[in-house]
């Protein structure tokens, strides 16, 4: 039967972490996996916005098994709570890495430990948190889902120059960032084949999800009409959502795999192509080294 994110199955016992999870499509992700009647763990760095987004899903899931867990992907000793926090838990069916910073400023800023930004949230945060998560992933057979970006296929991903250091600009430190999080994605998935490991990693693509076409979400988003020239090419982010969710839900859907809309940019979730410097395993086992020297975290994946 084809997956159909309007309606979705009934989870019921399933917990499903999602980073990220107080506003866009992190929100949306959490929103829909609250309706199936699934645990869901919202991570966020403001403490006040995961109390509104609670609030949100509350009034809109009346019967949402919720809790929060904070999270500054930007700070190494708080993804090391985290995961902490994450591990207590006990089980986690899916860790979804939502979380990213679109667009880190005109100036070059950096990380509490020195990255910068855009690569130090979106890629080393999250490659530290999945390390350090690892002993509940492992031990609920869990699925992490990587939230990609159709920006790759705009600009080359430059190893030597990962931090945007000799080079800068706000929309090249976000495109190196997301080539970063979908050359992990795929590469996690190939060692934990490679080592026997029942956890399975999958790289989802939200397409051209805009504010515009996004419904009201009290605190979190309010609707603007969309342009009618973008409508074809463009959804809103409770759309850009089903990719990841599907990416968490759906039992067919198989390690490795790229999902992203049907249309490109819109439609539902579908199993596509990643760009080929996604899939090239020699860059990605470069970028995993540099990932471990530069964060200081060993992710030793050996065989089972």
């Amino acid at each position: 039967m084809a997956w159909n994110p309007e309606a979705l199955p009934d989870l019921p016992g399933r917990t499903f972490a999602v980073t990220g999870a107080t506003a866009g499509i992190g929100y949306f992700i959490a929103e829909q996996l609250a309706g199936t009647g699934a645990h869901v763990v919202l991570l966020g760095r403001a403490p006040e916005r995961l109390r509104t987004a609670v609030t949100t899903l509350r009034a809109r899931v009346g019967s949402a098994r919720l809790s929060t867990i904070p999270l500054d992907l930007a700070d190494l000793g708080s993804v090391a709570g985290a995961a902490e926090r994450l591990v207590r838990l006990g089980r986690v069916d899916a860790l979804i890495e939502n979380a990213g910073i679109t667009a880190p400023g005109p100036l070059r800023r950096s990380t509490e430990q020195g990255f910068e930004l855009a690569m130090g949230t979106n890629h080393f945060g999250h490659f530290a948190l999945t390390a350090l998560a690892m002993p509940v992933l492992t031990a609920s057979a869990a699925r992490i889902v990587s939230m990609g970006s159709l920006i790759t296929r705009l600009r080359r991903f430059d190893l030597d120059d990962l931090q945007s250091a000799r080079s800068y600009s706000d929309f090249r430190a976000y495109t190196q960032s997301k080539h970063a999080v979908q050359s992990f994605g795929l590469e996690l998935d190939r060692r934990l084949r490679a080592a026997g490991y029942p956890v399975r990693s999958i790289v989802a693509q939200p397409g051209f999800s805009l504010d515009r076409s996004t419904p009201d979400r009290p605190g979190i988003s309010t609707r603007v009409p969309a342009f009618r020239l973008l409508a074809p090419v463009c959804q809103g982010k409770d759309h850009g959502a089903w990719s990841a969710v599907r990416a968490a839900a759906d039992p067919s859907v198989e390690g490795g795999t790229y999902l992203g809309p049907a249309r490109l940019g819109v439609g539902r979730p579908v199993p596509g192509t990643a760009p080929a410097t996604s899939r090239d395993p020699a860059l990605a086992s470069r970028l995993w080294t540099v990932s471990e020297e530069l964060t200081g975290i060993p992710f030793r994946i050996t065989a089972q």
